[in-house]
Formats: structure tokens, sequence, C-alpha cells
């Protein structure tokens, strides 16, 4: 089922625009950080839920966002799908019941309350889906987003888009991320990286 972000993502889609636009982070080499969440499923996927490993080796660059704000500006969101395929990988993230697939762009943003980590990488595609050419073959990216509370780990909360594209909107001109599902709203988010 497809749907445009609801109120309750519309967030999301006003903070990943900076995922574009925000300065200052720099990779960092040997991370070794790993966060785990229960994802749950929200509307048509009501009451679904499956476990979500994140493993981080390192950050994006500066340089790396920005050759994929030109690969956007020039091509959108197919464009962005073409740059993060030649870009090596910054992490994996393992999803129960599925291979995973690697993590290819990664920023971490301080903030009052912690940090925001925002996660970008091409969706993998099944064969089946690839020898139908289905409608949901134009939503190649998926995205994460987690929201980390410095002083109380039972606050951190994220997000889990597995299907969706980028898009500037004809009207008011302002980026959107389309999904093909629902999105998946991230709970229990621990930081395992700390043991």
């Amino acid at each position: 089922m497809t749907g445009k972000i609801g109120i309750a993502t519309a967030t999301l889609g006003i903070v990943m625009v900076f995922l574009f636009l925000n300065l200052g982070a720099v990779a960092q080499e040997n991370l070794h950080e790993e966060y785990q969440a229960q994802a749950m499923g929200q509307g048509t996927q009501l009451g679904q839920t499956f476990n979500v490993t994140i493993h981080l080796e390192q950050y994006s660059t500066p340089e790396e966002r920005q050759v994929l704000v030109d690969a956007f500006e020039k091509a959108g969101s197919q464009g962005l799908y073409n740059a993060l395929n030649k870009m090596h990988a910054k992490g994996h993230i393992a999803i129960t019941g599925t291979l995973g697939y690697d993590i290819v762009f990664a920023r971490v943003i301080p903030n009052p309350e912690g940090t925001k980590l925002r996660i970008l990488t091409n969706r993998p595609i099944a064969f089946g889906e690839a020898w139908t050419d289905s409608r949901s073959m134009d939503y190649n990216l998926s995205a994460v987003e987690l929201d980390l509370n410095k002083e109380n780990e039972k606050k951190n909360t994220g997000i889990l888009l597995p299907a969706c594209e980028f898009k500037i909107n004809n009207k008011t001109h302002e980026l959107e991320i389309e999904n093909y599902q629902n999105p998946w709203k991230l709970v229990d988010v621990l930081d395992r990286s700390k043991r």
C-alpha cells in the first residue's frame, strides 16, 4: 500500500531535509557502535514487530554528503541511489529474518538531549521484484533515524523507512519523502556500544 508521510512522521520529513543541509559531522574510523531496537508496525502493519540491529564502523564525511547533495540536485531520488551505489559501506543493518544490508551513509548530529543518528542506504531489491519491474522499484532507498537521549536511554526513539524515495514537491518546492509502506516506529532503542 502506498502513501505519503502521515502527521506522525511529518517531523521526520522536515528533519530529513537537514540530512542534506547539516554540516559538522566528521568521519571516524573504527567506531564499533551498535544499536538494537524493536520495530513496531503502524497502519497496515499494526501488530507486526521485528528486531533491528545497526552496526557502525564510521560516519560519512562532509565530502560524501556533498556528493549526495549534488546527485539529488541533478537527478533526484534516482541520483541519490546511483551515488550511494558508488560509496563504500559504513556499517551494516540487520533485520530479523533477513541477511541485512550495508549502511552507506551515516551522520551523527549532536543536540541538547543527546544525539540524532541518520542513516541512508540503498534498499535491497528482491529478484522477483526486479523481474516484474513493479512500482516498488521506484522506492529504492531506506532511511533510519534514531534519537538517542544522553540522560535516559528509555527516552530513545526512532523510525525506519524501509522503502522510500525523495522528491521535490512541485507546488511547495520542499523536499518530501514518499513511502511505499507505512514507516516502522523504533522502540526499546539500546546503545550496545557502551558495553
